[in-house]
């Protein structure tokens, strides 16, 4: 049982660390909004969830999506990147104030549902590396595999969240956050797609 919660928690971390920067930079753009931070947090784990779930259902035998498609999944942060940088860019050159599209409605901080979708993008690629491993470790693995990754994407908001308030991080965040998350969020997105060979890349 160790064993299996230490492979986990391994699995995890490899697979994931990119989202500690993205998490920090979502944390810093919800500092002093209210309700921003937990929509980050409940983002993130929905767009967990949903990589869990294509993963387990994978394994099972009924993939959710064809393996040929998981790279075009890209196009969700390319898209969410360029618009934050449109949004920026018009802020910068003083044009009519507009929602943020990255932000909800109220404009006020990441919305929940862009940080999911970024989440699941990014994740993309991780539902090829769980499925073989759900597919050998039986319904009580799965269970535990489950169980360790829900909990350590508490760990990574908390330490995204860490990462934001620390002074330095915070101040480079308030100078350049607006610039740094389109860019990370195109990077990703043109990497999922280079990688996964969408479009004959």
């Amino acid at each position: 049982m160790l064993g299996r919660i230490g492979q986990a928690a391994g699995m995890f971390a490899v697979t994931n660390i990119d989202d500690v920067l993205l998490l920090a930079l979502y944390f810093g753009r919800a500092a002093g909004e209210r309700g921003a931070a937990l929509r980050v947090v409940l983002g993130q784990y929905l767009g967990f969830a949903a990589i869990l779930a294509a993963a387990v259902v994978g394994a099972f035998g009924a993939g959710l999506l064809p393996e040929s498609a998981v790279p075009y999944l890209g196009l969700l942060p390319l898209v969410l990147g360029l618009r934050a940088g449109w949004s920026a860019w018009r802020e910068r050159r003083g044009g009519p104030e507009e929602a943020d599209p990255d932000g909800p409605p109220d404009g006020r901080g990441p919305a929940l549902l862009a940080v999911a979708a970024v989440t699941l993008a990014n994740g993309g690629d991780n539902i090829g590396v769980y499925v073989p491993v759900f597919a050998t470790v039986g319904a009580g693995g799965v269970v535990v595999f489950c169980a360790v990754f829900l909990l350590l994407v508490g760990v990574w908001c908390a330490l995204g969240r860490f990462l934001a308030g620390r002074a330095v991080v915070a101040l480079a965040l308030s100078r350049w956050g607006h610039v740094l998350l389109p860019v990370v969020l195109v990077g990703i997105g043109v990497l999922i797609l280079v990688e996964g060979g969408a479009f004959g890349l």
